[in-house]
């Protein structure tokens, strides 16, 4: 049987995953990760999430510490879905929106770039990218547009000289008000393709709305953005997206990431519901002590366990050159599906103090609502599933 390790470096990790797919300099990283975690990021949150703020002190511990690609750890297994992967499991575990924040230059994009970028444009920005001196975020999603923004695109494109003008909106753009530049995706009007440019930030004809009143993600900085005649020069079109063939490609290598979130979301769960029954007693004997209790708890621990696996395999399957969308589109349904399991249980062992901030339960459950949701919904991975299993498209 597992041992609970309720402080173990890499959450609830009883069957050594980590270990059995990373090198010692990598988990050394990942070590180092967690211990800024606990020290200068965890103290914050609570008043992060009361007050739907995100600290500048939470990227100034992060930046330091050279994610991306850390000292000792050979660059290759730096830039692989494994590493990454446990990156965000790793941040995720403390608080979705810090991986959020931490994702959407590392993932979102840096994944842009490397992908969608030509070779130069690649070799020339990343050093950039995963130094923070430049920092982007990934404007796909539209206020109208979700689920169905592959057809139904409506920011557009036109080419006027050696310059592009870009009209559209932009919604749920974390990490938006902190960037540089925006990786927008609109549609040409001349070819009806879809295309990449950067456009920065402060652009005249770019205006960035903060989106408020959310229950979920309250510290991540989400944005409506409003494109109005604005002008890129054709350099800030990224030359290898030129349909949305592309964009899918730059989706399918990113859904992993979210996949991983999901899981490390449960380890925060499960460490924060044990925690409390260790702690609280009722009827003169600790909660952790009672049956039902432990039932939920064991639930939780192999919902934790299962998805940690899950997302594993489909990384190792990846850093092996295998990218195929049912397997990514897969991992994010179960994954995301089995956390809201696992931390509405976590809300329960806790009581009516699993709905407080300072028990960290809440923010869990909270925060799994959003994750079932972006990168991909729950309803659209199972159609992508369904269309590999049965060789019929249901999409309508």
């Amino acid at each position: 049987m597992p041992a609970l390790e309720a402080e173990a470096t890499f959450g609830f990790d009883p069957y050594a995953v980590a270990a059995d797919h990373l090198s010692p300099a990598a988990q050394s990283a990942l070590g180092r990760l967690q211990d800024t975690l606990d020290r200068s990021i965890r103290p914050l949150l609570a008043d992060a999430w009361e007050t739907a703020t995100m600290p500048g002190a939470v990227l100034d511990a992060l930046i330091p510490l050279d994610l991306m690609q850390p000292r000792g750890v050979d660059a290759s297994e730096a830039a692989s879905s494994m590493f990454s992967g446990f990156r965000n499991y790793v941040l995720a575990r403390t608080d979705v929106s810090v991986a959020t924040l931490y994702n959407a230059q590392s993932g979102l994009f840096r994944t842009a770039v490397r992908l969608g970028g030509s070779a130069e444009q690649a070799a020339r920005l990343d050093p950039l990218v995963r130094s923070f001196e430049l920092r982007g975020v990934f404007a796909l999603t539209e206020p109208e547009h979700g689920s169905d923004i592959a057809g139904g695109l409506a920011t557009t494109a036109h080419r006027d000289g050696d310059e592009w003008v870009l009209d559209g909106r932009k919604k749920w753009i974390g990490g938006a008000a902190g960037s540089d530049v925006l990786v927008v995706f609109a549609r040409d009007v001349d070819d009806e393709a879809v295309k990449a440019f950067l456009v920065p930030t402060g652009s005249p004809g770019v205006r960035l709305q903060p989106i408020g009143g959310k229950i979920a993600l309250r510290p991540m900085q989400n944005a409506l953005i409003t494109l109005d005649d604005v002008r890129v020069g054709e350099e800030s079109r990224l030359q290898n997206v030129d349909g949305w063939h592309d964009v899918s490609r730059i989706l399918g290598a990113m859904r992993a990431d979210v996949a991983w979130i999901a899981a490390g979301l449960q380890a925060g769960a499960l460490d924060a519901a044990v925690r409390y029954v260790r702690e609280r007693r009722q009827f003169d004997r600790p909660l952790g002590g009672f049956q039902l209790v432990q039932e939920k708890l064991a639930r939780m621990l192999g919902n934790t366990v299962a998805s940690l696996s899950m997302v594993a395999a489909l990384s190792s399957a990846q850093d092996r050159g295998v990218f195929a969308d049912v397997n990514s589109a897969l991992a994010k349904l179960q994954t995301a599906r089995l956390a809201r399991e696992t931390v509405a249980l976590a809300r329960e062992v806790a009581g009516g103090n699993g709905i407080l901030l300072e028990h960290d339960v809440a923010r869990f459950f909270a925060d799994a609502e959003a994750v079932y949701s972006y990168e991909g919904t729950h309803e659209i991975n199972a159609l992508i599933v369904g269309r590999a299993l049965t060789g019929t498209a249901a999409f309508t």
